[in-house]
């Protein structure tokens, strides 16, 4: 059976897999996961990488690497430096190498944006080819925290779970002070040749899932597969994404 290496979203943390993981030890399969230096502003990719590698067993091949949301510009990097047999990217940014996420999505960041995060607007030529890609980022989703406000916290990560499970999400939220998820532009010349699969949450309201289906079609050259989920399918259908999961494992 395999190893399932759990990489959270933004705001989140190794809690966020709590359900999910008796629901793949159920079905034979082991579990790592970990807490990403999100709290640290001057934590880099190469940072949260680190941290993912420090949790993997060093004497395990069968290793599927599982990154949610923000965590897809991470994945990518452990498997760069690690042996792993998969990557799935779970409603996940997909990087464009030589590109910083906010500048893939430049023409929908208003100046303000721009000016938080410590950018000048790039020349658009640069972006071209990204011109006839959807909009990566439900609109209104942009420039909230789920940490200001519990409303928006279920608005946008929490609106398909349960209500205890809601009222556990929120208390464990954490302060997220790293944006190199967002501004670092992804280090690789090319995504690793690892086989990857690509889950979209169908019901998603932060991360487009128009974009989700063009992007794992065009970047991983796979086409994605629906779960009918909001942004976070491991505490809203634990039961179904490690069904899911098993079948993309085999």
């Amino acid at each position: 059976m395999s190893v399932f290496c759990l990489v959270h979203a933004a705001f989140q943390g190794a809690w966020s897999w709590d359900l999910l993981i008796p629901q793949l030890e159920a079905k034979g399969h082991s579990s790592v996961a970990m807490d990403l230096p999100i709290e640290n502003p001057k934590a880099t990719l190469s940072d949260y990488a680190e941290a993912v590698i420090q949790a993997l067993p060093s004497n395990e091949d069968d290793v599927i690497l599982v990154g949610a949301s923000m965590a897809g510009t991470v994945i990518p990097l452990v498997a760069a430096q690690h042996r792993v047999r998969k990557l799935v990217y779970l409603g996940a940014l997909i990087p464009y190498p030589g590109m910083s996420v906010i500048e893939q999505m430049y023409e929908d960041v208003v100046p303000d944006m721009w000016k938080a995060a410590g950018f000048e607007a790039p020349y658009s030529s640069k972006f071209e080819q990204l011109r006839d890609e959807p909009d990566i980022f439900n609109p209104s989703s942009l420039e909230k925290s789920p940490l200001e406000d519990e409303a928006v916290a279920i608005e946008f990560l929490f609106h398909d779970c349960e209500p205890e499970v809601v009222r556990f999400a929120v208390s464990k939220l954490r302060n997220h002070l790293s944006s190199a998820h967002l501004t670092e532009v992804f280090p690789l010349q090319a995504l690793p040749n690892v086989e990857s699969s690509y889950i979209v949450c169908t019901e998603d309201r932060i991360i487009s899932p128009a974009w989700s289906k063009y992007a794992a079609r065009e970047r991983l050259g796979v086409e994605a597969i629906e779960l009918k989920s909001g942004h976070c399918p491991y505490l809203s259908q634990s039961a179904r994404l490690a069904e899911l999961l098993t079948r993309i494992a085999l």
